[in-house]
């Protein structure tokens, strides 16, 4: 090999969804020039010794709240992607519920001009699907979306939910396009009435929030939506899987062909209703953090394929916002996008998995079923440069005081954990060194739809769409004729 690489990184081992094994990787123009022995490295400006840790492929995290435009005082692109990059993420997805909510080009134009001139990773932004959104969607797609966003429950920002006969519109039209579409799978008409009767009843108490949402309101909307999945071909993905409950619907689907991935997030695998009494309303989120009865199911669902992949659902309030008395008043979620891998990491040190296990969900999955491998979510000749060097042994505290995000408030604070991403590249360029921010990568993250690749779309039922059965009789029929 000729060429001179820009950094080689030497003396780790390299961590694929596959295994692990002891290689140095060379970089040149953001892109992996070479993965091996020490030897076959070729001629280097600067080198960067890993001797001990793990060189990981940077996480890429589909389930993210930057909060910019509309509420730059819990969030901006700035900071949260450089809570990303603390936290060995190099890709991001950003939600569509900002002010205002990215339900048409002009506001997708303006998402991507703020996350452009700030974000330090990558990212990728969703379009927001709804009844009054769906002539909106070939636009939303030319003004490069990664996905889609349709909120069959209510949460922060109180984005519509669409009737059942909208949601399926909205699956027809974005079918044909191959676009994944992320779901808030939780039914909302069974959460508001809950809502209503506690609140009558005088419950203002954390765990009223867990009352309003029990499992049954996940099971009825996975279910729901694998089946309007199924009938159109459209592609889904189940964000926060919190119950063991919707395991079943999501098994279901996928042995029926369904084109359905699912999602879940560390609060689910590591919290529980026991926390409420310690924490109150900080851990409120959406869906709830449920039962301890529901954590080993979720493992499971990871080991065996179900559940296909890790994300965080970073959702970052103020500390007001967070402790106030009434549980109703509280903003649901808090910042996770930072403390994910430590989390994670530290859960592959208790041995419940492998560090390959924790690569494959947390980085290859998010890749391919996005359209984004191999250039993302892998270490491997070709691919992007985006990579978390991590330390597997070093122990320490989770501080919410010490953390990127302007957010400073969450239930990790205090826990202890094993694993610390110690630098993090992406594109070849270093984010974080030596556990620092480099400023200089503002406006070095760029959008991940210019590389999406999905597979080609499988629409069905293409002649009972609103679109066919809504045409002129006579349009009809010279189509069957031709």
């Amino acid at each position: 090999m000729s060429a001179t690489a820009d950094l080689v990184i030497r003396g780790g081992i390299v961590v694929s969804a596959d295994g692990a094994y002891r290689a140095d990787v060379a970089i040149k123009d953001g892109v992996i020039a070479a993965v091996g022995a020490p030897e076959a490295m070729p001629a280097v400006r600067e080198t960067l010794d890993a001797t001990g840790m793990h060189v990981l492929p940077g996480a890429i995290d589909v389930h993210v709240h930057f909060r910019d435009p509309g509420y730059p005082h819990k969030e901006d692109w700035a900071s949260g992607t450089a809570a990303a990059a603390f936290g060995g993420v190099t890709t991001v997805f950003d939600m569509p519920n900002t002010i205002p909510a990215a339900g048409n080009a002009e506001i997708l134009a303006v998402k991507h001009r703020i996350a452009a001139e700030k974000a330090h990773v990558d990212f990728g932004l969703y379009g927001l699907l709804g009844e009054d959104t769906i002539a909106n969607v070939p636009a939303l797609i030319d003004a490069g979306v990664i996905g889609f966003k349709l909120y069959m429950g209510n949460t922060f920002g109180k984005i519509p939910s669409p009737s059942t006969g909208g949601m399926l519109e909205a699956f027809e039209v974005v079918a044909p396009t191959g676009k994944r579409i992320g779901l808030h799978a939780e039914t909302n008409s069974i959460m508001e009435r809950r809502q209503t009767r506690l609140t009558a009843a005088g419950r203002t108490d954390p765990l009223a929030h867990l009352a309003s949402r029990p499992a049954v309101v996940a099971v009825e909307a996975v279910s729901r939506a694998c089946i309007l999945s199924e009938w159109t071909g459209a592609r889904i993905h189940i964000l926060h899987i919190s119950s063991a409950d919707e395991l079943r619907p999501l098994r279901e689907a996928k042995a029926r062909g369904v084109d359905v991935t699912g999602e879940t997030c560390p609060q689910y695998l590591m919290l529980s209703s026991d926390d409420y009494a310690r924490f109150g309303g900080i851990i409120r989120v959406n869906p709830p953090v449920r039962e301890k009865s529901n954590q080993e199911p979720l493992w499971a669902a990871l080991i065996d394929g179900t559940v296909d992949m890790i994300a965080t659902d970073h959702a970052p309030h103020t500390p007001e916002e967070k402790t106030r008395n009434d549980i109703w008043s509280v903003d649901c979620g808090f910042p996770g996008v930072e403390t994910q891998m430590p989390a994670m990491l530290t859960a592959v040190n208790e041995g419940r998995m492998a560090v390959c296990d924790y690569v494959r969900w947390s980085s290859f999955n998010p890749a391919k079923h996005w359209g984004l491998y191999p250039r993302k979510g892998a270490i491997q000749p070709g691919s992007d440069a985006d990579i978390a060097v991590v330390d597997l042994a070093r122990s320490w505290t989770i501080d919410d005081a010490r953390i990127q995000s302007r957010s400073k408030i969450s239930p990790w604070h205090g826990r202890a954990v094993k694993g610390l991403p110690i630098h993090t590249l992406v594109r070849g360029r270093f984010a974080m060194r030596d556990r620092t921010l480099i400023a200089e990568t503002r406006g070095w993250g760029r959008s991940v739809h210019t590389i999406q690749e999905m597979p080609k779309a499988e629409p069905r039922n293409t002649d009972k769409t609103m679109s066919a059965i809504v045409r002129k009789p006579d349009a009809n029929r010279k189509e069957h004729a031709a």
